[in-house]
């Protein structure tokens, strides 16, 4: 487990021991932000669709997944966990293999509005409590030719996200329109998560932030 990664500087502080079942650095980044004192334990799960499985039913058995297996090293700590899928088509989008996937991934999103699902979940096995829930955002791509793509493709920055684009990066470009909460489609609905880390009272508002004003 990687050592404590938070940032005093956030408007939140943490009142329980908290870990985050991700190597992502994006949601890392988000926790950072909000000021959150928390542990890294990535989990390791095989991440194949069942057969029919639909997208909003994968992204939420990921997430609780990934949150039971690290708990069942750390029972005593709140997991938080989350799993983003790209679907298009009725097809899920995950990451590709390589920058040829990539590219058909991105040529398949083009000039047409695809979904992005993440599911999360807040775990904590001795206390038996677990939150698991789903945020959707509808993103619509502009049309850029083959050559655009492929420049894009080059960067390798799609090598590592789901449905090949990351829209806080460069691949923002290729955007043209999102409804829904942006950050749910860089990986992790972070309103979403303050709202139950609020609720179970493991977060609670900077007195220091409060006292400032």
């Amino acid at each position: 487990m990687t050592p404590d990664v938070s940032r005093p500087a956030g408007p939140f502080c943490s009142t329980a021991p908290l870990i985050l079942a991700s190597g992502s650095p994006r949601r890392q980044e988000f926790l950072k932000n909000l000021g959150l004192d928390f542990q890294v334990l990535p989990a390791v799960i095989d991440e194949t669709p069942e057969p029919g499985e639909n997208s909003v039913h994968f992204a939420r058995r990921m997430a609780l997944e990934k949150a039971c297996q690290v708990a069942g090293i750390h029972p005593d700590s709140y997991i938080i966990s989350a799993d983003t899928v790209v679907t298009v088509r009725d097809r899920i989008l995950g990451k590709p293999a390589d920058g040829e996937e990539a590219l058909a991934m991105l040529t398949a999103l083009q000039d047409t509005t695809h979904t992005v699902i993440t599911g999360l979940c807040l775990h904590h096995r001795e206390k038996k409590i677990t939150e698991l829930q789903t945020c959707s955002t509808e993103v619509t791509f502009a049309r850029f030719p083959e050559t655009a793509l492929r420049a894009y493709v080059a960067t390798g920055e799609p090598l590592d996200k789901a449905g090949g684009y990351g829209i806080q990066g460069i691949g923002g470009f290729l955007v043209r329109h999102i409804r829904g909460s942006c950050s749910n489609v860089i990986g992790l609905p972070v309103s979403q998560l303050v709202t139950l880390l609020l609720h179970h009272q493991i977060v609670a508002p900077c007195p220091s932030r409060e006292d400032s004003l």
